[in-house]
């Protein structure tokens, strides 16, 4: 199990969320504390370690330090808006 971090932008991004859209985006974050890559994970070119998974038109963004066995969550943001500014 790899312990979980959120960024500071990351937590912003999720407690704008609400309702439906919160907890689909939360289990998905907690998901990867069992499964770092799961299915349709992709790794994002020129970002070191950095990976994303969909959910829904969202986008959520985070490293893996295998060697430490930590994931840490950079941003989640719509998919037009995800990766402006990264």
């Amino acid at each position: 199990m790899y312990p979980l971090r959120l960024d500071g932008r990351a937590q912003k991004d999720l407690d704008r969320l609400r309702g439906d859209l919160w907890r689909r985006i939360r289990d998905a974050i907690l998901g990867l504390q069992d499964t770092p890559r799961p299915h349709g994970s992709v790794k994002l070119q020129g970002a070191g370690e950095a990976y994303r998974i969909r959910v829904g038109d969202y986008r959520v963004v985070y490293e893996v330090a295998d060697a430490k066995r930590v994931v840490t969550v950079r941003r989640l943001k719509h998919r037009s808006e995800v990766y402006k500014g990264s």
